[in-house]
């Protein structure tokens, strides 16, 4: 399995900064869950200002919090990941999320895709990026929030991330009529290629990918 973006960033640090920020929200009856929360932490807004690059974040301040939320979520569950593989994937874009509104799985977890199936344009009139994966968690209110990994490669210093929260998307559809996921890239659907339309297909594919998180927590369980 190749490397997450938690293991090329958290990793080194994960067990040495984490475990205060455990211990702080947990003398302050906090929510690990709840953002507002977990950046009144002290520890979090230094390990930010730490991982922030030289030349700045500028209006990525957003992307780069939510990263540090959902790798500390992560480490916080004990660090699932889901790798998923390309026959899992086409069933889950086809509509099979193996019943996603089921309550046991893991309190946070990354599902890892095969390699660059699914693109998506990050930022307007740029290139189209791969999508690594998704950081998934369930919000205190039951509502998902995904963050998705895109353009993540050994030729490139650092990668995009895309948030998105909410309940299930309800009647999504796009409107040229294509169906959800089909690829937008020149011969893409030819080449078995998909695509992201937008945070709410991104949404509806973390909604998809709970199902195979709960069959993560059953696994878990047994062991």
């Amino acid at each position: 399995m190749r490397p997450t973006p938690f293991e090329l960033v958290f990793e080194p640090i994960a067990d040495t900064r984490f475990p205060a920020i455990r211990d702080a929200l947990t003398a302050a009856g906090h929510d690990p869950r709840d953002r507002d929360r977990f950046l009144m932490i002290k520890d979090v807004a230094t390990l930010v200002r730490e991982l922030r690059p030289e030349e700045g974040v500028g209006e990525g301040m957003d992307q780069l919090v939510a990263f540090v939320h959902h790798g500390f979520l992560l480490w916080n569950a004990g660090v699932p990941v889901l790798p998923i593989t390309k026959e899992q994937l086409e069933l889950l874009l086809d509509g099979a999320d193996r019943d996603a509104n089921g309550s046991d799985t893991p309190p946070a977890w990354y599902a890892q895709l095969p390699e660059r199936r699914i693109w998506a344009q990050v930022l307007e009139e740029s290139a189209h990026e791969p999508l690594d994966g998704c950081f998934v968690h369930e919000m205190p209110d039951r509502a998902l929030r995904v963050l998705g990994v895109f353009g993540l490669h050994a030729d490139r210093a650092g990668f995009s991330v895309v948030e998105t929260m909410g309940p299930r998307p309800g009647d999504l559809a796009r409107p040229d009529g294509a169906l959800l996921f089909d690829s937008v890239l020149p011969g893409g659907q030819a080449a078995g290629l998909h695509s992201l339309a937008g945070t709410d297909e991104l949404l509806e594919l973390g909604w998809r990918l709970r199902g195979l998180g709960r069959a993560l927590a059953a696994a878990a369980a047994e062991h």
